[in-house]
């Protein structure tokens, strides 16, 4: 077009095909859609997760996300259950001394960051999120050298909380 700039097209181009990557929708799946609906609706899962007859399929959002959600398919392939699992209820199933690393994984899905403390011997999964719908939080589920939860600590997000800083940043 004769007076349209080319990058205002490229701009648009560019806009347009983040829009398709970022779905909306309107409802949640619902029990009884079959996963191949729930694969429609939602796009491919970030992981999948075995768990006896059933399997989950994991949909986290964004690698510092607040949210994850699992959506749990039956024996019969369909949806049985599908809900938000970065929460206090989720993170009070969470068993120290018993749970493993694959029971984190079926439970709350996968970390936003792991570390290690090699002093302590620990291995940190952290996992951002909405305390009580309020606060920006961080769970951190730390394992020994054996895969086994041994603690549990919830803490502010300094990410995302003005005037906490980050450790070391002198902020």
């Amino acid at each position: 077009m004769k007076g349209f700039p080319g990058w205002m097209f490229a701009g648009v181009a560019l806009l347009l095909s983040g829009c398709a990557a970022m779905r909306v929708y309107s409802a949640p799946p619902q029990p009884g859609e079959s996963e191949t609906q729930v694969i429609e609706r939602l796009g491919e899962p970030t992981h999948r997760y075995g768990e006896g007859n059933n399997h989950l399929l994991e949909y986290m959002t964004g690698p510092w996300g607040q949210a994850t959600f699992m959506a749990r398919i039956g024996s019969d392939g369909r949806l049985v259950s599908y809900e938000q699992v970065l929460d206090t209820a989720h993170f009070a199933k969470i068993v120290p001394d018993k749970f493993t690393k694959d029971d984190v994984l079926r439970t709350i899905g996968a970390p936003s960051d792991t570390s290690y403390f090699p002093r302590m011997q620990r291995e940190v999964w952290s996992y951002p999120y909405r305390e009580a719908n309020t606060w920006d939080s961080v769970m951190h589920v730390y394992f020994d050298d054996g895969g086994i939860v041994r603690s549990l600590q919830n803490g502010p997000d300094r990410r995302r909380t003005p005037g906490l800083g980050m450790p070391g940043s002198g902020l």
